[in-house]
């Protein structure tokens, strides 16, 4: 029965992740940041749940793929050089705020609070709004077509 209930579940997981992949070889960029943004909140709600029920090895591994998500998905999409000088200052600025909301899951790990989750959680998502906001106005953007000050995209 075991067995079963293991070759079953690897199966989903596995129609799961092929899933995650055709979507992520036909996204845009835009969109491909938009995933990252949910990860990252899908994340730190499972380090909710697992610190809710006390489950300390889970919750850090959590924590650990949202700060993963922030740090080398999120944080090295932004591109400094879109906009002049405007654009590098709104990076700037985002960097900053990724920053903060890493050292907010990192203190929410040590200090096992759900508040410092919810907070950074919070953070993630008005950038998510703001950025799907971006998104809806320019349904299929060109990067040259985007305004700077919303051309926080993906490097090729």
């Amino acid at each position: 029965m075991y067995a079963r209930k293991a070759a079953a579940s690897t199966g989903a997981g596995s129609y799961a992740k092929i899933g995650l992949e055709t979507a992520v070889m036909s996204a845009s960029p835009h969109q491909l940041v938009a995933m990252l943004f949910n990860g990252a909140r899908t994340s730190i709600s499972m380090a909710r749940h697992h610190m809710a029920s006390g489950e300390i090895a889970a919750k850090g591994n959590a924590i650990s793929k949202a700060i993963n998500i922030i740090d080398n998905g999120l944080k090295t999409s932004i591109d400094a050089e879109a906009g002049g000088e405007a654009g590098a200052a709104l990076a700037a600025n985002v960097s900053a705020l990724y920053d903060y909301i890493v050292q907010r899951l990192m203190y929410a790990n040590l200090r096992n609070d759900p508040e410092l989750l919810n907070e950074a959680d919070r953070l993630l998502e008005n950038i998510s709004s703001a950025w799907n906001e971006v998104g809806a106005n320019n349904p299929s953007p060109q990067p040259d077509a985007m305004p700077a000050s919303a051309r926080l995209s993906i490097r090729e």
